[in-house]
């Protein structure tokens, strides 16, 4: 036994002294410039940390990112008005005491109450009135914007997001589905799945797939011609790749969260089998401590336990655990994670904040590391919603399991935040690394819904990448014959390639 171990601890050192030797020069320094930034201060560490890169962010709502200002200047294009004592959109005509909203810019004091009303800025909870409450209740209030200006909402968050060295998101969106809600009303839902979904196909649910997967390529292609992308004069922002995660609304009866899910698994699985940008995954939206949310939890976690066996390469991320102790009964907290990862086969858990409220929590960790299920870490929105932070919050519990995780901005326009303040949050709060850093941006990357395989030969471990591509500089220009062949036959693999060529030219600044 005393040999076994002896062995298992002589691997282990050796590994760790070949891989120390082997650091590259550039990380080193880095490192040593970071450490130097945190004894700075904040601002000394934004600084460092604004060029650092990101990777990818894969929990973001769209509407949620768009900052308050977009929107009240796309409402102004629109014609819309605003209520005042609401502090919403509201459609025309403008009589009062209705407002024009291209009226506003002369109206500073209404136009900084709208930017506080779609937002928590300047927000002070009150009786009956939380944080939480403020939170979803901005979505309403800035509701009801022509679809036409989604092109430049996905603009402005990959505008956003190349400015702070961010090279891939997923946003999350929700297309027309009244057509799959319409025949889901006419036919309720039986306790057989299998026949419950023909019946919604033989009815036509099909029908809105081509709406939705042209709904989110209308706004791409848009988005690319504002940033005059494949021209001389293209923005840098299209060097962000954008795919969509088709968001289903939690919040409403079981059949239509069963038609609104169908709908959009068959649209993921039409943009997967004709190898097209677009929806990658689904994700369950909508307050997960809302009543109908709560009551048909498992329900919803069956319905897709069934179709994941209909369409098993459909990728599923799960907001689970986006829960606080009393935010709903204590029995509430105790299985939401466990049920998306075991029932509803999430990939990916949003938040994931109650993990250990659950039932043998310590059994749950162990087994999310086993399944590599990533967590979505939102530390600003898990603060404004939840009121968890710093110690309270369970991310330096996942890392220490072992369990991958990574940031995510999750609605940053609502929160008046952006990845970078995320960083500073994390390095801060829980003393990272640099090199924890890299493991959290190399993470996110790893587990983004990218078609093809990974670059590294073991999930989540990011010493040795896959033969192919050994034995030269990871993000070199000219990789090998045979490792860019590898390359070019893997979106992931690429995007994580051209991560690590970011980190080569980051650091060779220090």
């Amino acid at each position: 036994m005393r040999r076994i171990v002896c062995l298992f601890v002589c691997f282990i050192l050796a590994n760790a002294a070949t891989l120390h030797a082997q650091a590259p020069a550039g990380e080193a320094r880095a490192a040593r410039a970071y450490q130097a930034a945190v004894h700075q201060g904040p601002p000394a560490l934004r600084a460092f940390l604004d060029q650092f890169p990101k990777g990818a962010d894969l929990h973001v709502h769209l509407s949620g990112a768009v900052y308050a200002e977009t929107f009240i200047r796309d409402a102004g294009e629109d014609g819309l008005c605003v209520d005042q004592a609401a502090l919403s959109f509201a459609k025309p005509p403008c009589t009062p005491p209705l407002v024009e909203a291209a009226q506003l810019p002369a109206n500073q004091k209404l136009y900084d109450q709208l930017v506080n009303a779609f937002s928590i800025r300047s927000f002070v909870p009150s009786s009956g009135f939380s944080a939480h409450d403020q939170f979803f209740a901005t979505f309403d209030r800035f509701s009801g914007l022509n679809k036409r200006h989604m092109g430049e909402w996905v603009d402005e968050v990959a505008s956003r997001a190349t400015a702070q060295n961010q090279q891939y998101l997923e946003l999350m969106e929700t297309p027309p589905f009244s057509h799959a809600a319409e025949i889901a009303r006419a036919n309720p839902l039986g306790q057989d799945f299998a026949q419950y979904r023909q019946t919604l196909l033989d009815h036509g649910l099909r029908d809105e797939v081509a709406t939705d997967r042209e709904h989110v390529h209308a706004a791409e292609a848009r988005r690319r011609e504002i940033e005059h992308c494949g021209t001389s004069q293209a923005a840098p922002a299209c060097q962000v790749e954008v795919r969509f995660i088709y968001q289903v609304l939690r919040g409403f009866a079981p059949q239509q969260v069963f038609a609104q899910t169908l709908l959009g698994i068959e649209t993921v699985q039409a943009s997967m089998d004709a190898h097209e940008p677009g929806f990658v995954g689904i994700n369950f939206v909508m307050p997960e401590d809302g009543f109908l949310s709560m009551r048909d939890y498992t329900l919803q976690m069956k319905m897709l336990d069934y179709l994941h066996i209909v369409y098993p390469k459909v990728h599923i991320s799960l907001h689970a655990g986006e829960l606080a102790q009393g935010l709903v009964p204590p029995e509430g907290l105790r299985f939401h994670i466990r049920q998306a990862v075991e029932l509803g086969h999430a990939e990916r858990i949003g938040h994931g904040v109650d993990v250990m409220y659950e039932d043998d929590a310590h059994g749950l960790l162990k087994e999310m590391a086993q399944k590599h299920v990533m967590v979505e870490i939102n530390l600003s929105s898990n603060e404004a919603i939840l009121g968890v932070k710093g110690a309270e919050h369970p991310f330096p519990l996942y890392r220490a399991a072992h369990v991958p995780v990574a940031l995510s901005t999750d609605d940053e326009g609502v929160s008046r935040i952006d990845i970078t303040g995320e960083y500073l949050r994390a390095a801060l709060d829980y003393h990272l690394s640099y090199q924890d850093l890299k493991q959290l941006a190399r993470t996110g990357m790893e587990h983004s819904f990218l078609p093809g395989a990974s670059l590294w030969a073991t999930p989540d471990v990011f010493t040795t990448p896959v033969a192919a591509c050994k034995a030269q500089v990871l993000g070199s220009d000219k990789p090998t014959a045979g490792c860019k062949a590898f390359l070019d036959d893997s979106e992931k693999a690429a995007a994580q390639w051209e991560l690590e060529r970011r980190f080569r030219v980051f650091e060779a600044k220090f």
